[in-house]
């Protein structure tokens, strides 16, 4: 008995039709399933779709608090956004600490110079010249405002986590070489550094700085040259810390730019501080100068050689420690109410280079410090740090006199001081990172 029509082709092949009660079954259950599959998809698409939403509204919630409302905005020739901020209107007074800080317009003096001030010469030769800044080329802010880097959401989402945007790594463990400051064993960061521990209290230090654009082999390690006043416990958790210098950093900038920054911390980078004006903290006093910005020109390999200035000193009377950059360009202070240990003095001060180092294919990184060069072929090569100076506690500038260095390994990156009537204290340093060498 035929169960239904033989349907044959030329092929010669058969389809077979079935009873439509046993049809109509088959079909429901395909139905269902599919649109139980269908269901699921769309429910996890939606999921995801909330979970991206509900992160998108935080990240904006925390820009809106970030970026402050503009009096005019500057767009920077290397696609930044600077916007004018009304002085008292900026990130700083956002500080639980700060909610009754009245801003200081200047310090109530600035460190003496001492005798030897008289008989050096800071510019060097012609080849070495100030650093500037780019967004310069498309006008300046007003009087009255600050300038801000303005963050975006593509800013935040390279970070970790909008938790840790503007901030530097958690270091947990503080293993470190003898007496040697901020330098952390195994966790990736890798130094070439000058430090001083003087048997008289510091109250604040000085150098000029040689600016390069090194290159960064991936985009969550960074190279960074910068001045460090250090109080507090290094193998705790109440370690002082304010910083700053220039930094190549694409995770943070989004770019490979030698950049202006700044940091600090009161609690070993746990949970206070961030870089820049990108959390409250710091307050900036200056409208010429974008704290986060790009530093331009740089110097190049036998051409010209371009550096900064940087000074940080505690005011003697506010007791707020001061920044200052270039020609005595006062930038802004650090107020005394955000630290413990620097709320005294300093204990340490340092001066050089740091990479991250991740081991990108289980190699070491060839993300360059400073030139890239190493120490040995000296100036038009390699970078330095010239003119070493710690303010004593009469708020004298003092040379530097005996400093102590130091490079983990020395076949990846080194350093090498001297002295001279010109450059008082200084040093070269650097590398390339990754070579026959460098493991």
């Amino acid at each position: 008995m035929k169960m239904g029509r033989d349907l044959r082709g030329k092929t010669g092949k058969s389809s077979w039709r079935c009873p439509k009660s046993s049809c109509l079954s088959t079909l429901l259950i395909i139905f269902l399933v599919f649109s139980h599959s269908t269901v699921i998809t769309a429910l996890n698409y939606t999921y995801h779709k909330r979970v991206a939403s509900l992160r998108l509204a935080r990240i904006q919630k925390h820009l809106k608090k970030i970026n402050k409302p503009a009096i005019m905005t500057i767009e920077s020739p290397d696609e930044d956004i600077i916007d004018c901020v009304h002085m008292h209107h900026q990130p700083a007074l956002d500080h639980p600490l700060l909610k009754s800080h009245q801003i200081q317009g200047a310090p109530s003096m600035r460190p003496r110079l001492s005798k030897e001030h008289g008989q050096r010469n800071y510019t060097g030769s012609n080849t070495v010249r100030g650093a500037w800044q780019t967004w310069h080329q498309r006008g300046l802010c007003p009087k009255g405002t600050i300038p801000v880097r303005r963050s975006s959401v593509d800013d935040v989402l390279r970070a970790k986590s909008l938790y840790h945007y503007g901030k530097k790594q958690h270091r947990m463990h503080l293993a470190r070489f003898s007496q040697a400051p901020d330098v952390v064993s195994g966790n990736g960061h890798e130094h070439a550094i000058a430090y001083t521990q003087a048997s008289q209290e510091m109250y604040g230090v000085k150098a000029t700085i040689n600016v390069w654009n090194p290159s960064i082999q991936v985009k969550n390690e960074f190279s960074l040259s910068q001045v460090w006043i250090l109080s507090g416990s290094f193998d705790g958790s109440d370690l002082n810390s304010i910083e700053a210098g220039w930094q190549v950093s694409p995770q943070l900038y989004g770019d490979s730019r030698p950049r202006l920054f700044t940091y600090w911390t009161s609690d070993a980078y746990q949970a206070t501080g961030c870089y820049n004006l990108l959390c409250s903290g710091f307050v900036q006093t200056n409208n010429k100068i974008a704290i986060g910005a790009a530093i331009s020109p740089v110097s190049s390999f036998s051409g010209g050689q371009f550096d900064i200035t940087i000074l940080i000193w505690k005011d003697p009377k506010q007791g707020h420690w001061w920044m200052s950059f270039g020609d005595n360009t006062l930038i802004g202070y650090w107020p005394a109410e955000l630290f413990t240990h620097l709320a005294d003095h300093a204990t340490m001060v340092e001066w050089g280079g740091e990479i991250v180092n991740t081991s990108p294919n289980g190699e070491h990184t060839s993300t360059q410090m400073g030139s890239g060069r190493f120490a040995d072929p000296g100036f038009g090569q390699s970078s330095y740090f010239r003119n070493l100076e710690i303010v004593d506690s009469d708020n004298s500038l003092s040379s530097v006199e005996s400093i102590s260095t130091l490079a983990e390994n020395s076949n990846c990156y080194n350093i090498k001081s001297s002295y001279s009537s010109e450059w008082g204290t200084f040093f070269y340093y650097g590398g390339p990172g990754n070579n026959p060498r460098c493991h």
